[in-house]
């Protein structure tokens, strides 16, 4: 198929980006360190395996999902509105 100036990879090559640049955001925000036992939020105690199973762990479960609901709800992506999603 012609596509102009456009290696015939190009549009695999922008998807893949985008996945990649997804992935290092996620690692990014990944916690480092030792985890805390009390929450930072609540000062509840923070579960053993959940120290144990989350490197460098802030929150109890309880905080954490409030803080990925919050954060979710400001993502600012519209995925449907993304070229990627439209080549499917």
């Amino acid at each position: 198929m012609a596509t102009g100036w456009a290696g015939d990879t190009a549009v695999q090559d922008q998807i893949d980006a985008t996945v990649n640049d997804a992935v290092e955001r996620a690692r990014s925000r990944l916690s480092k360190g030792p985890s805390l036992e009390r929450c930072e939020a609540c000062d509840n105690p923070i579960p053993e395996a959940r120290r144990q199973a989350v490197p460098g762990a802030r929150l109890c479960v309880a905080c954490q999902e409030a803080a990925d609901h919050d954060e979710a709800a400001f993502a600012g992506y519209n995925r449907r509105g993304s070229k990627d999603s439209q080549l499917r």
